[in-house]
């Protein structure tokens, strides 16, 4: 679920509010997960602030993953709400590629925990599903940037599984 939907659906009472969220248990190069959780501090603040160009910046200039996080910041906007204290929980950190530059990662994580905030409201929402993306982070001016976030397709994601 995007976090749109996530909204929509707490806010029409359809979800349950998130419980509190265990503290991540994340599996990986100490590293790339540090590289991830300060990307995702940098994320939050955009989120909170409301701030599309702090967004942006967290993205490489030609992003789609960058352009549609700005799109969706934008239409919360749109509807009078910003997202507080949005964290992800890391749960794996496989690294397929690194150089001084570059940064090639699998990584599993979902929402752990973020607050919609306008006039009058104020709700918890729902954790999400745990997703696994490849990211491709590149250093600019100092500061890793997304190039890329692809799906990865997981054993238990395969229609048909029996490993769910």
């Amino acid at each position: 679920m995007t976090l749109l939907h996530l909204l929509l659906a707490a806010l029409l009472g359809v979800l349950p509010p998130a419980d509190p969220a265990p503290e991540p248990a994340a599996v990986g190069s100490p590293e790339a997960v540090a590289v991830l959780h300060g990307w995702d501090q940098r994320r939050a603040a955009a989120w909170a602030a409301g701030d599309p160009g702090a967004l942006h910046r967290l993205y490489t200039a030609r992003s789609p993953a960058g352009a549609a996080d700005v799109a969706m910041l934008r239409a919360w906007e749109r509807r009078g709400l910003r997202v507080e204290q949005l964290r992800m929980q890391l749960l794996s950190v496989s690294v397929r590629a690194t150089t001084g530059r570059r940064l090639v990662l699998v990584v599993s994580d979902r929402l752990a925990s973020a607050v919609a905030v306008g006039a009058g409201v104020r709700r918890a929402l729902p954790r999400d599903a745990v997703s696994t993306r490849r990211l491709v982070l590149v250093r600019v001016a100092g500061e890793w940037r997304v190039a890329q976030a692809r799906p990865v397709r997981t054993t238990s994601s395969t229609v048909g599984s029996r490993n769910r």
